[in-house]
């Protein structure tokens, strides 16, 4: 489980780095606090952050529900393919390029650990 811990704790790091440059752009852009809106570069940045609280959301829990049933090894390299995923995300979304596939990227690895946490779950009551 040690390798889900890293995934989980460097998860949190990236949000820490996605905040600390949303308080970058607040300055770069003067956006004053408490605002979140109103210059459009900002709100990318902002954007981002929120997104990725939203995907942690999901992603903390399943990772450690699918690494119960099935490899940590294997949860942890999905697992990192997110993160990688989210940094692709970020710099397509405050860069206003086309972030589908970064966006996918996040996704998958969520939805397979919620179908694995699934699938060990009824495993485990048969």
């Amino acid at each position: 489980m040690v390798w889900i811990h890293l995934v989980i704790l460097l998860s949190i790091l990236q949000l820490i780095v996605f905040m600390v440059l949303v308080g970058r752009a607040r300055k770069k852009f003067g956006v004053k606090p408490p605002a979140i809106s109103g210059e459009e570069n900002f709100e990318r940045y902002y954007r981002v952050q929120m997104n990725t609280i939203e995907m942690l959301v999901m992603f903390i829990p399943s990772i450690l529900l699918a690494s119960t049933y099935w490899s940590p090894y294997l949860m942890a390299v999905l697992g990192f393919s997110y993160l990688i995923g989210r940094v692709f995300y970020f710099q397509a979304y405050v860069n206003s390029k086309e972030r589908t596939i970064p966006f996918i990227m996040g996704v998958v690895p969520i939805s397979l650990f919620i179908v694995l946490g699934i699938a060990g779950t009824i495993r485990a009551l048969l």
